[in-house]
């Protein structure tokens, strides 16, 4: 499998750290010194799925393929505008396509394990192009009067076409169970025969603790898939990380001992997008021409309270 085209879609609303500060007890200096993030774009009037439509038709565009040769439709998400149906079937009428899809839910970690099902899928014969959108709005889950959490994060799409080839080497997983760490629970509904329903409650996270798994999983992941490639860490081109922390990066750089140009980020702009962090990365860099055939990648994205995947990919 290999990545034949990307494309991506970004809110028009732009929330800058200043904007926070008029409502929270918070400043510029306090949110860019400890994450990185300078500012935001967030849903406004419009909505998740028309981002979706919009990353899918770009990277459609950009890989040259037709919407009719698409046989499977892949979506990483969190929370869509609906529960059923999904989102992997609610773009289709706009994009153009028609073929099955479905919605994959693993947090942050999201775009690799999609990769893997799409990877699989291929191999086995059960498709030969496959759209892989990564979709998150997580403004409407954070609790804006936490400025712990609520100023972190930031709402996106990005999109790549999958085609068959040997891009994508090679895919790992790791996780460690701890939902004290990072947690977004349902709405609990209105059941009468429900037994003491939990009340709906916001995302809750550990931030220190979510930082030391950070650093320390995403380091051993990229290390062994070093080993299982034959490779040292200046062999790579560029590590794209899940964008949730400039200090997160910055701890997984120092320790592989390579230098800054080798780690490209976004988040001052973007913020924290979860499942959209690496495709979005991915297609500002091939369409500012850092990407050229033959570029070694290595993906690691970590989240989902908790879990990890790593990928390498040659260009």
């Amino acid at each position: 499998m290999r990545i034949l085209g990307t494309g991506s879609a970004l809110p028009k609303l732009t929330v800058t750290n200043d904007r926070l500060a008029g409502f929270l007890d918070t400043s510029d200096e306090w949110i860019a010194t400890r994450t990185g993030i300078r500012e935001r774009r967030l849903l406004s009037d419009e909505t998740l799925q028309s981002l979706a439509e919009t990353a899918s038709t770009r990277a459609l565009e950009n890989a040259g393929v037709a919407p009719g040769e698409i046989d499977f439709v892949l979506v990483t998400t969190v929370l869509a505008e609906t529960l059923t149906p999904a989102l992997a079937m609610d773009i289709q009428p706009a994009v153009g396509l028609k073929c099955m899809g479905l919605d994959l839910n693993a947090g942050c970690t999201g775009f690799v394990a999609a990769l893997a099902l799409a990877k699989g899928m291929m191999e086995s014969g059960q498709a030969r192009r496959i759209l892989l959108v990564s979709a998150e709005a997580l403004s409407r889950f954070v609790d804006w009067n936490d400025r712990t959490t609520c100023v972190l994060f930031g709402d996106a799409a990005a999109a790549v076409v999958l085609g068959e080839g040997e891009g994508v080497k090679a895919i790992a997983f790791d996780a460690e169970p701890r939902r004290e760490v990072l947690c977004a629970e349902t709405p609990p509904g209105n059941s009468p025969f429900a037994v003491d329903p939990a009340p709906a409650t916001y995302l809750k996270m550990a931030g220190q603790e979510v930082y030391k798994f950070a650093v320390s999983h995403s380091l051993r992941d990229i290390r062994a898939m070093l080993d299982m490639q034959g490779l040292r860490p200046e062999d790579v081109d560029y590590y794209l990380l899940h964008q949730a922390n400039l200090r997160i990066l910055e701890g997984v750089r120092t320790r592989l001992r390579v230098d800054e140009a080798r780690f490209p980020h976004d988040i001052e702009f973007t913020g924290n997008t979860s499942s959209c962090s690496v495709p979005l990365l991915l297609d500002v860099m091939n369409r500012d021409g850092r990407l050229t055939p033959g570029s070694r990648l290595i993906f690691s994205a970590f989240g989902a309270g908790l879990c990890t995947g790593t990928a390498y990919v040659e260009w």
